[in-house]
């Protein structure tokens, strides 16, 4: 397990917590919140020993396979299913050690290797890589494409799918949603509820932390805490323990004040001087209760709206593509004053795409783009990050949209968005991407608009940055376009929900967890209908070569299948013995705590590793049937 033991950690002269004493136990799952700054990054740095703690131990099994994602993606000419697959080094090992013994007609030790080969499952490895790029939503065909083909952020989804390819026994994942749509972030959680290794996942997104995790890592006041239980159980714990602290804050200080007032009136009366000397004492030796710091450090809202006009945004029979790639056709799309409208859609369905049309950042290939006159438009798009000039302070961001503001006026609207004293003043080039996001987002305010278009706005953002966003757009008069990947950014602020397919926009009246349900039924008919489609069109057609390699795959999959019968046979009866231990009594008694976590812990692994392969078998058992 992860032992934290008296632990201290430091960022230069800053300390980032203290006195740190936590266990995580194999198979656990950890959210790990705290604000920006607070030393998340350099925990994870600590856990991968690339810095050392400055007081304390912070103990990792040494055998343990740790997996992370990439920051940096080079551009390469290897493919996308090549650079996945390079995440499971040992079967990048086993497959390099085979080629040399084949070259070296090495018979006896090829045949240790396939055995071997066979014990890691590697024979399934391009399967299981094509999977995980399959469910971050690649499209088919993508997986042979270069690496270097693709932008930034589908390179960063390559990175999450080698880390997660990787066999590990640790699992370091930092704001892994940033980069994903939403239909992506669903796949990506029922994943992780599948893993059976150790979990640390730093996230923003309270609805994904909720779905996914069961202990809470938390960072605040230079103390690193451990709570159980989901993000929701942990919101609610520390509520509750704020209000406690508020209310022993104020007692304290009542009672701080009696003393003193005491030690004021009789520290110089000769037959008082003894008890107010002692009451003097008792107030240097008292431990300080702080005053809870609980509200949130971002607060703004939106200025009235100028142009309120019933309909503000239409697009009549638009063509929107790219070359002779048509997104939309013939698209009749109207915005009215003060609606809500959250884009869904798989990822390239076409929302970023409608978004710039609307905007008018992207030309129509045909049709009319009509806006209300003098409207306001304030766009947030994913790459607003790169239109900042870095060399200029915040001050003079809003300044050169507004030229006549008071440098004052302007240092207490940015105090809203977090920029106070220095921060203010100084050049933006050093900034975190959360504080870059925060300014753009800062300056689209600014701007007063009437309509908003946004384009997942809240990567980057911690948790109160987006509870800020949230609550001002709650009463925030204009219309609002969202799309993103936050549930309960859509759930808080979206009156009506739009998907698009197919180059067309369809209304939905359900909502996020009906549209999930919605999705995986439409993709569940999708394959119904392309593997009856390929049945009936190549059924007489198969050559030869096609029998044989069509043989030999239904004969793998029939292997894996017994396989994993034998498995789930294996694991049922493994979970019954656990089941058995817990249920005797001794095993509760104080003498045996460490038997006890050891059952819960195997049993947790055990019910894990039994759903996800009786979840594989009856994908194989009905693909076989198909």
């Amino acid at each position: 397990m992860i032992q934290l033991t008296n632990l201290a950690l430091r960022r230069g002269h800053k300390l980032l917590f203290e006195d740190a004493n936590i266990s995580i136990h194999p198979g656990q799952k950890a959210g790990l919140t705290g604000a920006n700054g607070t030393g998340k990054s350099s925990l994870f740095a600590l856990l991968m020993k690339k810095i050392q703690a400055d007081t304390g131990e912070c103990s990792v099994p040494k055998h343990w396979q740790i997996a992370h994602v990439k920051q940096e993606t080079p551009a390469l000419d290897q493919s996308a299913l090549d650079y996945v697959l390079d995440g499971d080094v040992v079967f990048r090992d086993i497959e390099a050690q085979i080629a040399q013994a084949t070259e070296q007609q090495q018979h006896e030790k090829l045949g240790e290797l396939y055995a071997e080969m066979e014990r890691i499952d590697g024979y399934a490895a391009q399967a299981k890589a094509g999977r995980l790029l399959h469910g971050l939503g690649f499209a088919v065909g993508e997986e042979h494409q270069a690496v270097k083909s693709f932008s930034g952020g589908w390179r960063m989804r390559l990175n999450l799918a080698q880390a997660l390819m990787c066999p590990s026994d640790l699992l370091l994942l930092d704001e892994p949603t940033n980069h994903l749509d939403l239909e992506a972030v669903v796949w990506l959680q029922d994943w992780l509820k599948r893993y059976t290794g150790t979990l640390v996942l730093i996230s923003h997104d309270r609805d994904f932390l909720d779905a996914v995790i069961k202990f809470i890592l938390h960072i605040e006041h230079e103390k690193l805490t451990l709570y159980t239980g989901n993000y929701s159980d942990f919101e609610k714990t520390r509520m509750e323990q704020l209000a406690l602290q508020q209310a022993m804050f104020e007692k304290q200080q009542k009672q701080i004040a009696h003393m003193q007032s005491y030690v004021d009136r009789f520290r110089y009366k000769a037959s008082k001087a003894k008890q107010a000397q002692s009451r003097l004492k008792a107030l240097e030796r008292m431990e300080v209760i702080a005053a809870t710091q609980a509200e949130n450090p971002f607060h703004f809202e939106f200025y009235p709206c100028q142009n309120l006009k019933h309909q503000i945004v239409e697009l009549e029979n638009a063509d929107i593509g790219y070359g002779e790639h048509k997104v939309f056709k013939n698209l009749n799309f109207s915005v009215t004053a003060g609606a809500r409208i959250g884009l869904l859609g798989r990822n390239g369905a076409g929302k970023s795409t409608l978004i710039k049309a609307m905007s008018g950042e992207k030309e129509l290939q045909k049709g009319e783009l009509k806006t209300a006159k003098d409207l306001h438009i304030g766009y947030f798009a994913q790459h607003q990050l790169e239109q900042l000039d870095l060399n200029s302070s915040c001050i003079e961001h809003v300044l050169e949209i507004d030229p006549q503001a008071t440098e004052q006026t302007v240092k207490t609207f940015l105090g809203g968005f977090g920029f106070k004293g220095e921060k203010a003043d100084t050049p933006i080039k050093p900034f975190s991407g959360g504080e870059k996001a925060r300014l753009a987002l800062a300056l689209i305010v600014y701007q007063k608009p009437d309509l908003l278009l946004l384009d997942e706005p809240t990567n980057h953002l911690d948790l109160n940055m987006r509870d800020a966003i949230s609550f001002a757009l709650q009463s925030y008069e204009g219309a609002v376009i969202l799309v993103s990947h936050d549930k309960h950014m859509l759930n808080s602020v979206i009156d009506e929900m739009v998907y698009i397919d197919r180059g067309q926009i369809h209304p939905f009246d359900g909502d996020l967890d009906e549209y999930q349900s919605f999705i995986k039924a439409q993709i569940k008919q999708a394959e119904a209908e392309d593997s009856s489609e390929n049945t009936n069109n190549k059924g007489d057609n198969i050559t030869p070569i096609d029998k044989k390699q069509h043989h030999k795959a239904n004969k793998a999959a029939k292997n894996r299948l017994q396989k994993l019968e034998r498995m789930i046979d294996d694991y049922t009866q493994k979970l019954v013995d656990v089941t058995a231990e817990l249920s005797s009594e001794a095993i509760y008694a104080p003498e045996n705590t460490h038997e006890l976590n050891s059952c819960l812990n195997q049993s947790n692994e055990l019910k894990q590793k039994l759903d996800a392969a009786e979840a594989e078998w009856l994908e194989l058992s009905e693909a076989l049937e198909n």
